[in-house]
């Protein structure tokens, strides 16, 4: 389970990590436990070493018990052998503790320090900074969640100038505060006055220790007695000294100012900020969340506790939207870090036309080769969804009025779609949804299209159902009920039904009426697979799309009646009727749990548009691929003719090497079994009627959709790979104006024990998301909160 990030107004608590192994940690660590206990007699010091290695009279606890004396000291898991933690560990298989257990322990044992008067806390790590804890993570990755402010211990000796940047910058890379660097002063290699100007840039203070006498070579008492003695002098003349005295007190400062900030964060962002889809009017500093920073899944979100000394002030908040969308491998992702490191390192922002670099062609190749349409061959590359969705808009519109012999400046195109879709915000794909909130107060709106009212699957009282729109039940019949999830996206099955029929018949009548009675003319069929985000989380019964898209590639002659289109398809690869684009921001990359949402309708689309999990959820980044005869109707002598779009920061490096090794994640993800457990969970309750449902599973477990459907409150529930959607009664309507999910909202903010919930509300829905790598235990912790909210 996550922690809260470890912070308190009453305690100061810093991690010490060490550049190296051998740098002397527990001596800074005696010295200023030693300085912190001089200063004041209300003032006390603590020691805590999470983990400890080598024999027991060695440890350093017991050094700060008999140097620091005054000092509460504690070791949480201890081990003899005189090794890297991961080694000594595995000697004793059967007391190797979890790193979320160890995490929990280092932050209960600090919070009850913070409420015993303990005023300063220093937690020392073992080894260099990436030297692995017990099951191999690197502590810097283990200890990432409680985000301490660091003491950095440099390293004095020979190549140590080298280690310590090194150390610095691991650090760094992961979003830790390095509040002071202190190392022992050797005249000799004087890594000190080189190190003092490095990070004096940085604006880290250096403080230059005197070093501690040296060990007798003598093991006899009186040897013995003698070291400690002077130990106890070096430690009582160096603590009292007016250095160390004043970091103690800028370490002091610091704390408070971070508080502060987070104190201040919400009102000040009220007065300059202007928020994406936000009514600002009445909007308060409570309604704003300031997040501290941001590890796995999961916010750390500043609370004001009612007593400061008996709780952290960040609390551990699980992104229930997977921060719009976009999450993939988690928040703070140290791999995706360390590639966007290495390539703002090696390009930093080129420009894109009549150049290339590797990350972008890498991606290219690896993400066409990722998706697998044989009909995608070009990838243009923008920033976002929206503006993908505009080159997306303009290739089929071109591409079809280049077919066709049409002059879109002296007539409208139009656009095939669905009822509730959204596209991004660009004022072209904005006029390819109908009438809704997002575009009625937008002045150039026109809406040009026509948005085709839809079945929509959910279960309900136990039963997976594709609900029939009221206005369609004469022309579609009635509502279906099936036996798994599976047997709803059997389509090849369900394309020869008569519901298949059906489906087709009124499509193609309702083509035809537009056509040759209304005059319109359409450029693109443009449908967001399987899932429409923004709309509500309308889940559309696969079959509909499928046969909408069978429909507009079988009857080309609907399209242009004056100029009959040549025989088509000329290849199996050739757009037939309109291009389809599927609009896969949102739904693609393994968000529905395969690699192409397009894959569940058997539908290879002629332009398909990715962004969101693209990068994982570090950058942004969009892809708009589209096939070679798409990319052919912009060819021609004339610059006028080409795709004339682009962003000073097209295809940025940045990005196309975040995205390359986020899809390789994923896809090691997919091919190495790590989502097993979850597909198993649903394949127990596939068919058992013979067919052969289709793969269709979800993080969210069955059970759990299962017993929401029955709940009085909740309308329908559905899952599929990362998504979870409730559908909540609203005897005033449904719609995104309606304020039905607040309540539930409300209580998964409230959380539990463990954590609470950050989510998002469509109207009447409430919607979760994971990441790809969203642990089981989270998500049953998750589930709990759900079944106590509404059963």
């Amino acid at each position: 389970m996550p922690v809260g990030a470890a912070l308190w107004r009453s305690l100061r608590a810093h991690q010490v990590y060490g550049a190296n192994t051998d740098v002397g940690k527990t001596i800074v660590s005696t010295i200023l436990c030693n300085a912190v206990n001089q200063r004041k007699s209300e003032e006390k010091s603590a020691f805590l070493k999470p983990v400890s290695t080598g024999p027991l009279d060695e440890a350093d606890d017991r050094h700060l018990r008999r140097y620091a004396p005054n000092t509460l000291t504690k070791c949480l898991f201890q081990f003899d052998e005189p090794t890297s933690p991961h080694i000594a560990a595995q000697k004793k298989k059967a007391t190797i503790p979890r790193d979320d257990d160890i995490l929990a322990s280092v932050h209960k044992t600090l919070s009850g320090w913070a409420g015993s008067g303990i005023s300063f806390a220093l937690v020392e790590t073992a080894g260099g900074v990436h030297s692995p804890g017990p099951n191999g993570l690197s502590q810097a990755d283990l200890y990432r969640p409680l985000r301490l402010p660091i003491i950095l211990v440099a390293d004095s000796r020979l190549g140590g100038i080298s280690s310590s940047i090194s150390a610095y910058e691991s650090l760094l890379i992961r979003g830790y505060d390095v509040q002071s660097v202190l190392l022992f002063r050797d005249d000799y290699y004087q890594n000190h006055e080189y190190l003092g100007d490095y990070f004096r840039e940085k604006g880290i203070p250096l403080l230059p220790l005197p070093p501690p006498p040296r060990r007798p070579q003598s093991q006899d008492t009186d040897s013995q007695e003698r070291d400690r003695e002077a130990l106890y002098n070096y430690y009582s003349i160096v603590a009292g000294g007016s250095d160390v005295v004043s970091l103690l007190d800028e370490l002091n400062v610091k704390n408070e100012q971070r508080l502060y900030s987070l104190e201040e964060m919400a009102g000040r962002a009220q007065k300059t900020i202007w928020y994406p889809f936000t009514q600002h009017h009445g909007m308060a500093p409570k309604d704003i969340t300031p997040i501290d920073s941001a590890h796995d899944d999961f916010f750390q979100t500043y609370v004001a506790p009612e007593n400061p000394s008996q709780q952290g002030n960040l609390q551990a908040t699980f992104d229930g939207s997977a921060s719009w969308w976009t999450q993939g491998l988690g928040h703070g992702n140290p791999g995706l870090a360390l590639s966007a490191a290495y390539a703002a390192g090696r390009y930093g922002h080129v420009m894109f036309p009549g150049n290339v670099h590797e990350p972008a062609l890498a991606l290219a190749e690896q993400l066409l080769q990722t998706v697998g349409n044989p009909r995608l061959q070009r990838v243009f590359y923008t920033d976002n969804g929206s503006t993908g969705m505009e080159v997306a808009l303009k290739m089929s519109l071109r591409a079809t009025c280049d077919r066709y012999g049409w002059d879109a400046t002296m007539e409208q195109i139009n656009i095939l779609g669905l009822k509730g879709s959204y596209h991004g915000d660009t004022i072209g794909v904005m006029d390819c949804s109908e009438p809704s909130t997002y575009n009625q107060r937008v002045e150039w709106y026109r809406g040009r299209g026509h948005w085709f009212d839809f079945p929509v699957v959910k279960m309900s009282n136990g039963v997976w159902r594709v609900e029939i729109p009221e206005l369609l039940r004469e022309t579609l019949g009635e509502d279906q009920e099936f036996r798994s999830l599976g047997s709803v996206f059997d389509v090849e099955r369900r394309v020869r039904s008569g519901a298949g029929e059906c489906y087709r018949k009124y499509i193609l009548d309702t083509i035809e009426n537009l056509v040759l009675q209304r005059g319109m003319k359409f450029g693109a069929l443009i449908m967001e697979p399987i899932i429409l985000g923004a709309g509500g989380m309308l889940f559309c019964d696969p079959l509909f799309q499928r046969c909408l898209s069978d429909v507009v590639r079988g009857n080309p002659q609907l399209f242009n009646q004056a100029k009959p289109a040549e025989p088509d398809p000329q290849t199996e690869l050739s757009w037939s009727g309109l291009p389809i684009v599927f609009d896969e921001v949102f739904t693609g990359l393994y968000r529905l749990g395969r690699r192409s949402s397009a894959s569940f309708l058997g539908v290879n689309p002629d332009i398909a548009v990715n962004a969101k999990l693209l990068t994982g959820g570090l950058v942004p980044l969009c892809t708009t691929l589209a096939s070679e005869e798409i990319f052919a109707a912009f060819s021609s002598p004339e610059k006028k003719d080409a795709l004339l779009h682009g962003h000073s920061y097209t295809a940025h490096a940045v990005g196309c090497q975040v995205a390359v090794d986020s899809l390789q994640a994923m896809n090691r993800l997919d091919e190495n079994g790590s989502w097993n457990e979850f597909k198993n969970d649903w394949k127990e309750h596939s068919t058992d009627d013979g067919l052969r449902p289709q793969e269709v599973w979800s993080v969210w477990s069955h059970g759990l959709v299962s017993d929401l459907s029955h709940a009085e409150s909740v309308d329908g529930v559905f899952a599929i790979g990362t998504v979870l959607s409730i559908t909540l009664k609203d005897a005033g309507g449904a719609g995104y104006t309606s304020t039905a999910a607040k309540g539930l909202q409300a209580r998964l903010a409230a959380g539990g024990p463990q954590f609470n919930v950050h989510s998002r509300v469509l109207g009447n829905v409430l919607y979760l998301m994971s990441s790809v790598t969203s642990k089981k235990e989270t998500l049953r912790e998750i589930e709990t909160l759900l079944r106590e909210a509404l059963l």
